[in-house]
């Protein structure tokens, strides 16, 4: 991987992580269609590179995130974040094979627009409109519907957001406390990449922080990747708020149908 590269997939990882359209998808295709795919240095840089991602909501909610006046706003996050930590553990070797099938994460992409285009019918009396009105049940339960962003292509926003407006809340606070449940999250799984799990990179089982370390281009690279992610990131939220609370989702159902179609005839023709 090259810095153009490492470049595309940080815009990529910073526009799409927090939008209902799966990053990961995203990533894949890019990474199949440059021809990177393969690299485990690749794979790991796609998944550490939302620590900058993470930063980004942290600075924009630095209000919410710091006051310390209000425990039980971590004490929610804390319990919805514990079925995507159990159910990723136990299915991370399943979840990574279908990483390696661009087709099916495609037909999800696209299954997915569709739900997009109807799911404001579905919930259209929401009663929850601040954070501190979330209980804990409800919190739970958003991390359980977070679980179907497991299935690549399907997108954790998307999933989390869907589960807050099940459960009551407003389009706008279903988004923001997707943001919210997104930094332990997201953090679990970079630290779980960077640190725990075993890549095989050149023929040698290593860490993730031992790949990027094993050259000053690895650190560069790791680096540059987490400041882009983190600016787009940032840019991003702020344009996703604006837009489903004037529009709501049918604008991302369409934009998936459309990539997801797009990229199911790439595929099949390659």
């Amino acid at each position: 991987m090259n810095f153009i590269d490492a470049i595309i997939l940080a815009i990529i990882e910073g526009l799409t992580e927090f939008l209902p359209v799966s990053s990961t998808a995203h990533m894949i295709f890019m990474s199949s269609i440059n021809g990177t795919s393969g690299d485990e240095f690749v794979k790991m840089f796609q998944v550490s590179i939302q620590f900058g991602a993470i930063l980004s909501v942290v600075a924009l909610y630095w209000r919410k995130f710091f006051d310390f006046k209000s425990p039980m706003f971590y004490v929610k996050l804390a319990l919805a974040v514990v079925p995507a930590l159990v159910l990723g553990k136990l299915f991370d070797d399943k979840i990574e094979a279908v990483l390696e099938k661009p087709i099916p994460i495609a037909i999800v992409l696209i299954i997915g627009g569709f739900v997009l285009l109807f799911i404001d019918r579905l919930f259209q009396r929401p009663k929850i409109q601040k954070e501190e009105n979330i209980t804990i049940q409800k919190a739970v339960v958003i991390g359980f519907w977070q679980c179907l962003a497991m299935m690549p292509g399907t997108s954790r926003s998307a999933a989390s957001i869907i589960g807050g407006m099940q459960q009551g809340l407003t389009r706008k606070l279903a988004a923001e406390f997707s943001f919210f449940l997104a930094v332990p999250t997201m953090l679990a799984v970079t630290c779980y990449s960077i640190f725990l799990k075993d890549w095989n990179y050149k023929g040698v089982e290593q860490k993730g922080y031992e790949m990027i370390t094993s050259s000053s281009e690895n650190i560069t690279l790791f680096v540059i990747g987490n400041v882009i992610a983190f600016v787009v990131a940032a840019l991003a939220i702020k344009l996703f708020i604006g837009i489903i609370d004037k529009y709501g989702f049918k604008i991302w159902g369409i934009y998936r149908i459309i990539v997801g179609t797009a990229l199911l005839i790439y595929f099949s023709m390659a």
